[in-house]
C-alpha cells in the first residue's frame, strides 16, 4: 500500500471500532445498571414508585409527553399518553386518581382551535394555538373524570406548567401564558385570580424594590413586551401552611410568597439577575419546619437549598459522582430519608442522591429522547414527611457536591448533543467521528491521486 494511504487507513479504521465499541456497550434505558453509586437494586433508595413526566416536544421524536410510573427496578406500571401533548406536571391525589397538566397542540384528535388564534401565517391545524388541560385520571382505566381547559396564543411559553389539588377540593393552577395563577372548584368556576401585570410591573412595590436599583438596560429585560410574550414564565405554584401561595417567577429569578386573598406580595426569595442564589429554575419545594427552599436551579445546571430569609445557599448539588453533571434540571423533592429526587431534563434521566451525594437510584429516557420535567415518590406527598419532622434533614446536615470550570461548559455540550445523537454518543464520540470523517476524506484523497477511480473516468 501507498504510504500515503496507510495513516489515513489506520485511522479511519481505529475510529470506527471505537464508535462501534461504544455503541455496543451502552447500557439500556431504564433503571440504570450498578456502578459504585448505584447499589444493585437501588439500595438506599427510599421505597415505593416514581410518577414522572415527561415533556417530549415532536422536534426529535415522533413520541409524544406522557405521565408514567415505574417500579424500584425501572418497570413501567402505568402510562397516561394525550395525543400531541407536551406534559408537565404530574401528580398523585389522595382519592387514588393522577392530575396531569399538560398543552395539546391543536394537531390532536378533536382539537380544533378557535379561528381567532389562525391567521395567514398559520396555516389551521398548524400550531395556531395551544389547548392547555389540568385533568384528573382515573389510573385503572385513563377515564378523565375531571377536567378544566382553555385556549391560548400558541405552545411556545404559553402550555400550562403547575396545578395543585387544594385541600378545599378547589384546584390551583399557574397560568404562563396569561402571567396568572388562579384557583377554580369542581363545577369549573374561578374562585380567586392573582395577574402578574398588577404586582410586578413598573411602578408597583416589587419593582421598585428588585429591579428599579437595576441599572437602565437590566430594567428593560423585566418589561412586559405585549401580552403574548415570555415575561414572567410563571412556572410552579405551592400552597403554605399559612394558606398563602408561593409562586415561582421565573423570569425574575425569584420566588414570592402571595397573601390570600389580598394578593400582596409577603415574601421574595432570590432577586432579578441574583443568579448566585437562583437562575432560572423550576419547581421550588418550601421545606416550611427549617425555612429554606429546594430548588431546580435550571440555568445553574444544579439543584440548590437556601434560606428562605435571606437567600444563602446551604446546599447544593450539580451532578458530580452521578456520571454526568446535571444538565438544566427542573425538579427536586427531598424524602423522608433525606435522599433527594432530581429531573435531570437535559440528560433525560431521574436520580435519587443519597446525603452524602451519591447515586442511589436511577432512570434513564435517553431512549425517546425524554425531556423530564417531574418526579414525585408516591406516597410521600407534595413536601414529603418522616413519622418524625426532624427526621427529614434540611441541606445543611447533608453533603454538598458541586464542582465548576471546564466540566460545567463540556457537560452542557454533551446535554444538547442528546437531542441529536444516541444517548451513548457524547463529545469525545463526536470528535472521534470527526477525525474518522477527516480521515476517511484523506483515503479517497489519496486513492484518487493512486489512481484507484481512473477506471470511472
Amino acid at each position: 500500500m501507498n504510504r500515503r494511504l496507510l495513516v489515513p487507513a489506520v485511522v479511519l479504521l481505529l475510529s470506527v471500532v471505537l464508535l462501534v465499541g461504544q455503541a455496543a456497550t451502552a447500557p439500556a434505558p431504564g433503571a440504570q445498571p450498578a456502578t459504585p453509586d448505584t447499589p444493585e437494586g437501588g439500595e438506599g433508595a427510599y421505597p415505593g414508585k416514581t410518577l414522572i413526566s415527561v415533556q417530549v416536544y415532536g422536534w426529535f421524536t415522533e413520541d409524544n409527553g406522557q405521565a408514567i410510573i415505574v417500579d424500584r427496578n425501572g418497570t413501567r406500571t402505568w402510562t397516561y399518553d394525550p395525543p400531541h401533548a407536551y406534559v408537565f406536571d404530574a401528580e398523585a391525589l389522595d382519592n387514588g386518581n393522577v392530575q396531569v397538566a399538560f398543552g395539546q397542540n391543536p394537531l390532536a384528535e378533536n382539537v380544533r382551535c378557535p379561528d381567532e388564534y389562525y391567521n395567514g401565517e398559520r396555516p389551521a391545524g398548524k400550531n395556531g394555538c395551544i389547548y392547555n388541560r389540568v385533568v384528573e385520571v382515573n389510573p385503572e382505566t385513563n377515564e378523565v373524570v375531571w377536567e378544566h381547559s382553555w385556549y391560548d396564543a400558541f405552545p411556545t411559553h404559553h402550555e400550562v406548567h403547575d396545578a395543585d389539588r387544594l385541600p378545599s377540593g378547589e384546584t390551583v393552577i399557574i397560568d404562563m401564558g396569561n402571567d396568572r395563577t388562579f384557583t377554580v372548584d369542581q363545577s369549573g368556576k374561578i374562585t380567586w385570580e392573582w395577574y402578574a401585570e398588577n404586582h410586578l410591573t413598573e411602578g408597583t412595590e416589587f419593582w421598585n424594590e428588585y429591579v428599579a436599583p437595576l441599572p437602565e438596560e437590566e430594567q428593560e429585560e423585566f418589561r412586559r413586551k405585549g401580552p403574548e410574550s415570555d415575561w414572567t414564565h410563571m412556572n410552579d405554584v405551592d400552597l403554605l401552611e399559612n394558606g398563602n401561595f408561593q409562586m415561582s417567577i421565573r423570569n425574575f429569578d425569584t420566588t414570592i410568597e402571595v397573601e390570600r386573598p389580598s394578593g400582596d406580595i409577603v415574601g421574595v426569595v432570590g432577586a432579578p439577575t441574583r443568579h448566585e442564589v437562583m437562575n432560572e429554575q423550576h419547581n421550588p419545594n418550601r421545606l416550611e419546619r427549617h425555612d429554606t427552599l429546594l430548588v431546580a436551579d435550571s440555568e445553574n445546571d444544579r439543584i440548590v437549598e437556601v434560606h428562605a430569609s435571606n437567600g444563602s445557599v446551604v446546599w447544593e448539588y450539580d451532578g458530580t459522582g452521578s456520571g454526568e453533571k446535571l444538565a438544566w434540571p427542573r425538579d427536586a423533592d427531598r424524602l423522608p430519608n433525606g435522599n433527594t429526587l432530581v429531573t435531570d431534563s437535559r440528560n433525560f434521566r431521574v436520580l435519587e442522591v443519597g446525603p452524602n451525594g451519591s447515586v442511589v437510584w436511577s432512570h434513564s429516557l435517553a431512549d425517546r429522547k425524554g425531556i423530564v420535567y417531574e418526579a414525585d415518590r408516591l406516597g410521600t406527598g407534595d413536601e414529603p414527611l418522616a413519622e418524625e419532622p426532624d427526621d427529614v434533614p434540611a441541606g445543611g446536615k447533608l453533603q454538598s457536591r458541586s464542582t465548576g470550570g471546564v466540566g460545567d461548559t463540556i457537560a452542557t455540550v454533551e446535554s444538547w448533543l442528546g437531542f441529536v445523537f444516541p444517548p451513548w454518543v457524547g463529545i469525545m464520540e463526536v470528535l472521534t467521528g470527526l477525525v474518522g470523517l477527516v480521515a476517511g476524506v484523506a483515503l479517497v484523497w489519496e486513492g484518487y491521486r493512486d489512481g484507484w477511480f481512473a477506471d470511472i473516468a
